[in-house]
């Protein structure tokens, strides 16, 4: 049979009952747009998370230092940081243990109506911090490098640890007592969003951090611009500490290609999951459709081989009809696909990833999956005797 003749019949075939084979289409039409969608939404819906992560928390850099008898961060040492191309902020913080938990009261009175007392933490920090720790002053203001320098008796509550205290106002100058000394609160910290645990703390200048344990720098918090942690993150404890800058350990955020390869990665092996299933229905659909056809056309089937068709022109035959059926369900799927994966991102405001190799292998793919499913009815049309089929 020539090929011509063999593509012909095959059309034929395919096109002799268009409502099945519409219908049969239909199967590898679902599988190949549920396939498209989900990877196109897959890589779209990744591409969306990596930005946010990106804004969030890959610009974020904590610098842990030791504690030593001799500092290894001064105080000044984050303004040197300040300097290098991508640092949008720093700020030196200072916690210990003891330091953690200490008594905190609102005023002196013993009031059996009211609790003034509380167990809150004490964090020494540099005039920057909220900045550093992209917060802002809700009530009153941070201190200042003149308040450092003349050695004020000055905090800054962070929001809850206000709450708790029951400060709420500034304008009569409030003070609060920490270990029976006092200290005039003149702004409220809120808004945090690095180290929440400044909500519940007193924050006190350095040079009151003495006072109860907090002589020395923990803790460095950097913030820089998109794409400049990796490079900051390198350079932080040379411009922290250039004697000692092995003994800093910086923790920087991951690298946000390998968060969007694993986010895309996950997201991708779900959904490719549900994809493989639709295929598989729409393969068992062009199965049985096929099976189906054969029997009805045992005649035909019979007939052609008392002409003189082989075995493998039969099996091609209807090989080839289950395969053109994969084909056209799976371009159609893809257009399909594509267009939604489009329709889906302009709804959500984002931008469509689209991928020009998926949208090239989907009738790839619908073919395969027809071939695949007409394998077994090929096969029994084309083991039928001649005899047995014009019987």
């Amino acid at each position: 049979m020539d090929i011509r003749d063999l593509w012909a019949e095959a059309l034929a075939g395919m096109l002799a009952r268009p409502l099945r084979s519409a219908l049969t289409t239909l199967g590898t039409v679902l599988g190949i747009t549920t396939l498209v969608i989900t990877l196109g939404v897959a890589a779209t819906a990744g591409n969306q998370i990596v930005g946010r992560f990106d804004e969030l928390t890959a610009t974020a850099i904590t610098v842990e230092v030791p504690e030593k008898a001799d500092p290894l961060v001064t105080w000044d040492a984050p303004a040197a940081l300040t300097r290098l191309r991508g640092v949008t902020s720093a700020a030196a913080l200072a916690q210990t243990d003891e330091s953690s938990n200490l008594q905190v009261a609102s005023n002196t009175l013993v009031d059996p109506a009211r609790v003034t007392n509380q167990t809150l933490a004490v964090v020494a920090g540099g005039p920057e911090l909220p900045q550093a720790v992209r917060g802002r002053m809700t009530e009153g203001r941070f201190f200042d490098a003149g308040h450092v320098e003349r050695r004020d008796r000055v905090v800054v509550l962070g929001d809850q640890a206000a709450r708790m205290l029951g400060v709420t106002r500034l304008t009569s100058a409030p003070a609060v007592f920490i270990e029976d000394r006092a200290y005039t609160v003149i702004g409220i910290l809120g808004g945090l969003r690095r180290e929440q645990i400044l909500s519940t703390a007193v924050i006190v200048p350095p040079t009151l951090g003495a006072d109860f344990g907090l002589k020395n720098v923990t803790r460095v918090l950097v913030n820089t611009t998109l794409g400049a942690a990796d490079l900051i993150a390198g350079q932080a404890p040379v411009a922290l500490s250039p004697n000692h800058p092995d003994a800093l350990q910086v923790i920087a955020p991951p690298s946000p290609t390998r968060a969007r390869d694993g986010v895309q990665d996950d997201v991708n092996g779900l959904f490719l999951i549900l994809g493989m299933v639709s295929l598989v229905v729409g393969a068992i659909g062009i199965a049985n459709v096929t099976l189906v056809t054969v029997m009805e056309r045992v005649a035909e089937i019979g007939l052609r081989r008392s002409l003189g068709a082989a075995r493998r022109h039969i099996a091609a035959q209807f090989l080839l009809e289950s395969t053109l059926i994969g084909m056209t369900g799976g371009v159609i799927g893809a257009g399909l696909g594509l267009v939604s994966v489009v329709a889906i991102s302009a709804a959500k405001e984002w931008t469509p990833v689209l991928d020009a190799r998926l949208a090239l292998a989907a009738p790839v793919a619908g073919a395969l999956v027809g071939l695949l499913a007409g394998l077994y009815p090929s096969l029994r049309a084309a083991r039928m005797e001649p005899v047995d089929a014009l019987r």
